[in-house]
């Protein structure tokens, strides 16, 4: 009897505990004092071993129904409790529809990626191809295929990053060409323009990168001139600086063009009278060119006396330096935000906004 009124009244104060419980720590507390291993419930079990034995099923069923009870109100609390919380996030955290909307800040294109496409979008119009090839690369295909034998001198000029002794990474995208003019079985025309990385051991300053990008294109076909390619790359200026922008073609050398010239613009800054922009020449250097050499066509099936061609190279880091006044080549690179945020809108060519 006094087990039982025992019972009794400690289901009636734990039912009463759980329901003063104000939140999930305090219903945890009273499990604990009720349930748990050293629990109130838990003890009333310590009777047992004082009862007779034909009263202990029955002792044990009330203290199971004592438990049972105990817990059913534990989980009612522990709904309501939730509940209750969530309804108090729910009306801290309502959204207020009236207030005025987050502007979503505008990307814009990259500066390089921006005078790359410029440039590819000219040559598209004129009937070019878009050709792409390996960053890693053959040393034949990118000297030897070139006219650049291992004994040439030429290959002086190109401190290059070499994998093996026949594999290195890309000096210039030329291998493009190369590997294009060999697939084409000695069957012109060739019209293609040639983008990507290239990689060279240069010193890392701001002018200068051991990555950079590169635009090479080649024309093959029969009756290619000196004055198609003047015409082209005269075009070329135009399109990227403006329309009243000339051009000089220089004599120069490179291995695998046959006369080869280096190519001047007119200033656009100082429109030739001479600046700190052409170092006061009224000239800009922009890229090299010149004659497909005879024996780069011969090397890829091509036979030179029946086909010629032309070819020309250029940094669109270089152009794009030039065109947007950016004076450290390394800001192309280095992803720096107040950086790219000046060329939003920048639409203008030549704009200066550095």
């Amino acid at each position: 009897m006094v087990q039982t009124d025992e019972m009794t009244t400690i289901k009636q104060d734990a039912l009463e505990a759980v329901e003063k419980a104000q939140d999930a720590q305090a219903l945890q507390a009273v499990k604990v004092q009720y349930l748990g291993k050293k629990g109130l419930v838990t003890g009333l079990m310590k009777h047992m071993k004082d009862l007779p034995k034909e009263e202990k099923p029955a002792y044990g069923q009330k203290v199971n129904e004592v438990r049972q009870a105990i817990e059913a109100a534990i989980e009612t609390r522990q709904v309501t409790l939730n509940e209750a919380a969530l309804n108090e996030q729910l009306a801290q955290e309502s959204i207020d529809v009236t207030l005025p909307g987050r502007a979503v800040a505008n990307g814009a294109a990259h500066p390089l990626t921006r005078t790359i496409e410029e440039i590819e979008d000219l040559f598209l119009g004129l009937g070019y191809e878009i050709v792409t090839g390996y960053e890693v690369e053959q040393d034949y295909y990118n000297f030897e295929a070139l006219n650049l034998p291992k004994s040439h001198p030429a290959r002086d000029m190109q401190d290059s990053f070499y994998i093996t002794e026949d594999i290195l990474m890309r000096t210039h995208t030329s291998p493009v060409q190369a590997r294009t003019l060999e697939q084409r079985n000695g069957k012109g025309p060739v019209k293609i323009i040639c983008p990507g990385k290239v990689y060279r051991r240069d010193s890392d300053d701001a002018t200068h990168s051991h990555q950079f990008t590169q635009i090479e294109g080649l024309v093959v076909d029969e009756n290619i001139k000196m004055s198609d390619l003047k015409g082209t790359l005269e075009l070329l200026a135009k399109s990227l600086f403006g329309a009243d922008r000339e051009i000089r073609l220089r004599p120069s050398y490179f291995p695998f063009t046959e006369p080869s010239v280096e190519v001047d613009v007119s200033c656009f800054k100082c429109k030739g009278k001479g600046c700190n922009v052409c170092k006061q020449t009224g000239w800009i250097e922009i890229l090299g060119a010149g004659m497909v050499h005879p024996n780069v066509l011969e090397m890829a099936g091509f036979d030179s006396k029946k086909y010629s061609g032309f070819a020309f190279g250029m940094g669109p880091d270089r152009i794009a330096m030039l065109k947007y006044g950016i004076e450290d080549i390394r800001h192309f690179y280095t992803n720096d935000v107040r950086f790219l945020n000046q060329f939003k809108g920048v639409e203008d060519r030549g704009e200066t906004t550095c």
